[in-house]
């Protein structure tokens, strides 16, 4: 029996990359069009990424560069913004990787492989069927109520 166009395109769905859970708020500056603005680090995976941008979303499919700091060294990425609502937060953005030079990719692989091991991986959420869905509910929306809190902080005090 010849197979069906369906089963051929489940056979060519690719497994998504594991996403790790960025701990301690961590900071990128991304650089759009000369202008440099500071986002947190929500998720990263081997394919990309969500960011919390100081200023707000940008524009989907906009370029830009991306620096961030491990603990093994500067990383520097050429990105691409995608939509809004990432993870569920709808202040947060996803972007996807579209060129790292070798000794990005080798300490970004580092640093992923290190969170990952540190139990910030999503597969673990998957795999623990009796987790509690709503504290983990619960916990983003703080974590997205601590975000917005530190913004609001941050343009009051440059205001000041």
């Amino acid at each position: 029996m010849l197979p069906t166009v369906q089963q051929e395109l489940q056979k060519r769905k690719r497994v998504r990359p594991p996403r790790i859970r960025v701990p301690n708020n961590e900071q990128a500056v991304f650089t759009v069009e000369a202008q440099k603005l500071l986002g947190v680090i929500q998720r990263l995976s081997l394919t990309g990424g969500s960011v919390v941008l100081s200023n707000g979303p940008i524009p989907q499919g906009a370029l830009a560069e991306m620096e961030l700091n491990t603990v093994f060294g500067k990383v520097t990425a050429h990105i691409e913004f995608l939509q809004t609502g990432a993870d569920g937060t709808p202040i947060a953005q996803a972007f996807r990787f579209l060129a790292m030079d070798d000794a990005s990719s080798e300490r970004f692989d580092a640093a992923a492989r290190q969170m990952e091991s540190s139990g910030f991986s999503d597969v673990e959420e998957k795999e623990n069927a009796f987790g509690d869905l709503a504290s983990k509910g619960l916990s983003k929306l703080r974590e997205s109520i601590r975000y917005l809190s530190e913004m609001i902080d941050d343009r009051t005090k440059a205001k000041s």
